[in-house]
């Protein structure tokens, strides 16, 4: 990664934590002009979406995600909690099913095991 990359990776989270969302979005679209598929961009500007309360443009940054590595917990994660916020229980509960099948069991514990109580809450 270039170092102009990872400055303005930087600068997206400091205006992020400044909860300067769309200054965020704006600098993280910069990036994916020259790295489309650069993950830690795309799960800011995701992010930086969500905070704004546009679940739409946010789903599609995390289903492309998702795309790129189906077994990745915390893409699953930030997928399943923008269709559960738009009250897609359906969509967010087959999230769930998809991810089981695809995670690394072991290396995604974390996420398992959330996934595992939110199935064990809902049954209740």
């Amino acid at each position: 990664m270039s170092q102009h990359i990872e400055q303005a990776l930087q600068r997206a989270k400091e205006l992020t934590e400044a909860n300067k969302h769309d200054d965020a979005r704006l600098c993280l679209l910069e990036i994916l002009k020259d790295e489309p598929q650069n993950q830690t961009a795309l799960i800011m500007l995701g992010g930086a979406y969500f905070a704004m309360t546009k679940y739409n443009e946010a789903e599609m940054v995390f289903e492309r995600l998702v795309l790129l590595e189906p077994g990745k917990g915390q893409y699953s994660i930030a997928l399943f909690n923008t269709l559960w916020k738009t009250d897609r229980i359906e969509e967010a509960l087959e999230e769930i099913k998809r991810f089981m099948q695809h995670a690394d069991k072991v290396a995604e514990k974390d996420t398992v095991d959330k996934y595992m109580a939110i199935i064990n809450d809902l049954q209740a």
